[in-house]
């Protein structure tokens, strides 16, 4: 295997860990409106990832400076041409860091409210918008002759983006209601988990389609054996979810995440980016690679950071890992 090739799956590797952390992380923003029915019960949503939001955009960063050092041509392609959606995405996520840290420096309701309100736009809007870039990638969008994307943004907003986009908010909703069930106790968890079993079902339907869309066009064996790795843990993770079993549940949630990036990754290569007006001017891992130096130099520096930084968020997981409910919560802190 070529060191372009290792680079193509360590970036896979890269999306895939944030979504999955960053997954149940939007879906508990998204909580915030569907599931609290107060107060106290929207501080306890956002106390379960208070500690963890953060380290979990390191992925996001992680992946894009992969992304730039390893495959140039592909960061330039994807972020010119699709520099609107990211740019939403970007100041989305300004916002969302601005409102957690600002929520609660005033007492008062509607300052409170405003920020609040924030944080639940500013998690449904990436939520929905990284399944519309991840499936037009997959798709391909119009590169010409010179690796250049000259369409227009309407061209990103085709059927089956937008059911990409649909898919990647359904289910990181639903990860992150399961982790809602998995960090929290009370009513709070019993409502969580009957509104999993809800858009657990929504997810399935949503997502199959999606898949089964993405297998005709471009999948092959592989990929065909993560659709099916996919659809079975979202289907188990149902019925651990019913069954009270919180912590498998959210695992499976995970894994159905994980397959499902796999998937894309596996249809897409070996492009990076393929190109819808002529296959000979996509991008591939091949002609957007940088030099066999600059990959060799990036192995050696990732074979010693990563195990680094995987140990210091595993230990703050486990650190911040008890459970909570609006009995925990003071009630000056409530407001």
């Amino acid at each position: 295997m070529e060191l372009h090739d290792v680079w193509f799956v360590l970036i896979a590797v890269l999306w895939t860990g944030y979504f999955f952390l960053e997954g149940f992380d939007f879906g508990v923003g998204i909580l915030t409106k569907l599931l609290a029915r107060d107060r106290p019960e929207r501080r306890v949503l956002i106390n379960t990832i208070g500690p963890v939001w953060d380290g979990n955009e390191v992925w996001l960063l992680t992946a894009g400076g992969a992304t730039f050092a390893a495959f140039p041509e592909w960061y330039a392609t994807l972020f010119s041409g699709f520099y609107l959606p990211l740019l939403i995405i970007l100041v989305c996520l300004i916002v969302r860091g601005v409102a957690f840290e600002y929520r609660a420096k005033r007492p008062e309701e509607q300052w409170q409210r405003n920020w609040e309100t924030a944080i639940f736009w500013t998690s449904l809007i990436p939520a929905f918008l990284w399944g519309v870039a991840f499936g037009n990638i997959v798709r391909g969008v119009k590169i010409d002759e010179h690796f250049e994307y000259v369409g227009n943004f309407g061209d990103l907003l085709n059927p089956y983006a937008l059911l990409g986009g649909l898919v990647t908010l359904t289910l990181f909703t639903f990860h992150g209601t399961v982790f809602v069930g998995l960090k929290t106790v009370g009513d709070i968890r019993e409502r969580a988990r009957k509104l999993a079993l809800k858009l657990g079902v929504v997810t399935a339907v949503v997502a199959l389609g999606f898949l089964l869309w993405t297998q005709a066009d471009s999948g092959d064996t592989s990929s065909l054996v993560a659709l099916i790795v996919a659809v079975a843990a979202l289907l188990v993770a149902l019925v651990m979810v019913n069954a009270g079993r919180e912590g498998w549940a959210f695992i499976l949630s995970g894994l159905t995440i994980v397959a499902a990036v796999a998937m894309l990754f596996l249809a897409l290569f070996p492009d990076v980016m393929p190109s819808s007006l002529n296959p000979d001017w996509s991008l591939t891992v091949t002609n957007a690679s940088s030099s066999p130096y600059t990959l060799k130099i990036m192995t050696w520096c990732a074979g010693i950071a990563t195990p680094i930084v995987l140990l210091y968020q595993s230990w703050t997981y486990w650190v911040f890992r008890k459970r909570i409910g609006t009995h925990h919560i003071a009630p000056d802190a409530a407001h």
